[in-house]
């Protein structure tokens, strides 16, 4: 797909703002639903996940990124069939049995602590995520275990969505 969205930090700051903060600084949820669509080859429209998102929480806005439940509520809402996960032991399995998930994590860098929603698909016997790092410019290759690469990565506090296409029903 050549309009997936690999890498945020690469959106133009006065394109696509999401509340007072630009979508390269905390558009990953809103971005992680857009990915997920598009993989399921489903038509997604980024000013319409914005909108949709920055009403979700009025104290929030888009300003703080996006609730944690923000994409299972969008997903459950479209009639996508949504499960939610905690248990970092179920990712690689419950993955493998979605058409695509979104990983939420946190992550810390010496004193700087943050959080970032990523796109995950299986494939071929491989993880994928779309939209992980600040120097991505495609999918990145997780490997063999989503679960491992979690903790390769030092990623903390892991919540999953897993998505199921709506028209395989």
């Amino acid at each position: 797909m050549d309009d997936l969205i690999y890498n945020q930090t690469k959106i133009p700051k006065d394109q696509w703002r999401y509340g007072l903060r630009t979508s390269a600084a905390t558009g990953c949820g809103w971005i992680a639903t857009y990915n997920a669509l598009r993989l399921m080859d489903y038509q997604a429209e980024p000013e319409e996940l914005i909108r949709y998102y920055e009403r979700q929480l009025p104290l929030i806005h888009g300003n703080a990124g996006t609730i944690i439940q923000g994409p299972a509520f969008f997903f459950r809402g479209a009639g996508f069939p949504v499960e939610t996960l905690s248990v970092t032991e179920r990712f690689d399995e419950a993955v493998k049995n979605a058409d695509v998930a979104i990983l939420f994590y946190y992550w810390r860098r010496k004193l700087k602590l943050g959080a970032h929603f990523v796109t995950v698909q299986y494939k071929n016997g491989r993880f994928t995520g779309y939209n992980t790092f600040r120097s991505s410019d495609g999918p990145d290759d997780y490997g063999e275990s989503l679960e491992g690469h979690i903790k390769k990565c030092g990623f903390f506090l892991p919540f999953l969505i897993t998505i199921k296409d709506k028209r395989g029903l």
